[in-house]
């Protein structure tokens, strides 16, 4: 009796760590690992073709928040224990809620697969506008339309969250909708959100094809930045934005932004913002830097110095409007009120970072403008 009960122990044992082996966390392979983005890894596990998307804090203020997108491949079944989202094989069917998330899949030339997005309008993507009449605009904000969501019958939705969780995300799960955060504009490295293109070409299965992508685009980026580093003498102050309301807000010295005028050989004018966040300043303050400044950068919406003075009747004095130093990222616009700059742009921070090369150091960069234009 006492040897049957120690073998009955053992056989317990030993189901026990054979299930402890079946749950999630034998995907802990490393995939792909990022080099510059902070929010996202793929994991895989031995001799098995399926893969886990981890997203972490994927909305400002999320604290430790951890979500899973678990992609079965060649009928491997989901771990036990697995609490995620799970799709069946690679997506082919998606609802894109963010025109980032469409340029994503446009760089590896996977619009196809997207069959709803939000706000059709302000999309600029090619290979949307030319399938516009066959793609579901399911709305924005708290105007979604879930009837047309699902009858899209999508296989993932992308969703964003701003400040805390998408309010789409609780009727996903009731309607058993799958869906994954992107949360490429938290990443405060320009090469950091392009990555992100990466975790899509997974969801698609195309991430070798993800991976020749981002890595053409960061040689290009850093072989610029590194020849703007060794022949440039001098750094022009650089003023950026408009006025939003009675406030002009001023981002952080680490700012995706502000890093892309660094690298491109400018110096941001409001240094001292190490806050980690945009700050308002007032119109005085403002209009002391815009003083100060060599070139006014991205001020709005304007598309000319004249709508600049109407807009900001106040600068018009300052030595970059009278100089005429004032360039804005609209060239590409849509119709709708779109601007491929907040969509192909941060897919392509290379082309982005030679823009402001061409504007700060023009000697150096001999191609035509992409995304900005000069103001006159």
């Amino acid at each position: 009796m006492r040897t049957s009960f120690v073998m009955i122990f053992f056989i317990i044992l030993i189901a026990s760590c054979d299930r402890k082996k079946d749950v999630g966390d034998i995907y802990v392979e490393e995939v792909y690992t990022p080099v510059y983005a902070n929010g996202f890894s793929i994991s895989g596990a031995d001799g098995h073709s399926s893969t886990m998307l981890t997203v972490t804090d994927p909305w400002q203020g999320a604290d430790s928040v951890t979500l899973r997108l678990f992609i079965a491949r060649d009928g491997e079944q989901v771990p036990d224990g697995f609490n995620g989202q799970v799709i069946d094989g690679d997506a082919s069917r998606i609802i894109a809620m963010s025109s980032t998330q469409i340029a994503m899949l446009d760089a590896i030339g996977e619009t196809r697969r997207v069959v709803g997005v939000s706000g059709l309008g302000f999309i600029s993507s090619s290979g949307i506008i030319a399938r516009r009449d066959s793609i579901g605009d399911v709305g924005y904000d708290s105007n979604f339309n879930y009837e047309l969501i699902m009858s899209l019958d999508p296989d993932l939705v992308l969703l964003y969250g701003v400040n805390g969780a998408s309010p789409v995300e609780s009727k996903l799960r009731e309607l058993e909708i799958p869906f994954i955060y992107i949360g490429d504009y938290l990443e405060l490295s320009p090469l950091g959100k392009a990555e992100w293109m990466v975790a899509l070409a997974e969801i698609v299965g195309r991430r070798e094809a993800g991976e020749k992508r981002f890595s053409e685009i960061t040689g290009n980026y850093l072989a610029l930045k590194d020849s703007v580093s060794r022949f440039i003498d001098n750094r022009p102050l650089v003023m950026i934005n408009a006025p939003y309301g009675d406030s002009w807000f001023m981002p952080a010295y680490d700012n995706y932004s502000v890093q892309l005028i660094r690298d491109a050989g400018g110096e941001y004018i409001y240094g001292k913002n190490k806050s980690g966040s945009s700050v308002p300043i007032d119109m005085e303050e403002a209009y002391l830097l815009c003083s100060a400044a060599d070139i006014w950068l991205n001020p709005g919406t304007a598309g000319s110095l004249d709508e600049l003075a109407t807009a900001c009747p106040k600068f018009v004095d300052t030595a970059c409007f009278r100089s005429g130093h004032v360039f804005n990222n609209t060239l590409r616009s849509t119709r709708g009120g779109g601007n491929d700059y907040y969509e192909s742009g941060v897919v392509n921070p290379d082309v982005v970072l030679r823009d402001l090369v061409k504007i700060f150091h023009p000697e150096l960069v001999r191609e035509e403008f992409v995304y900005h234009k000069h103001l006159d």
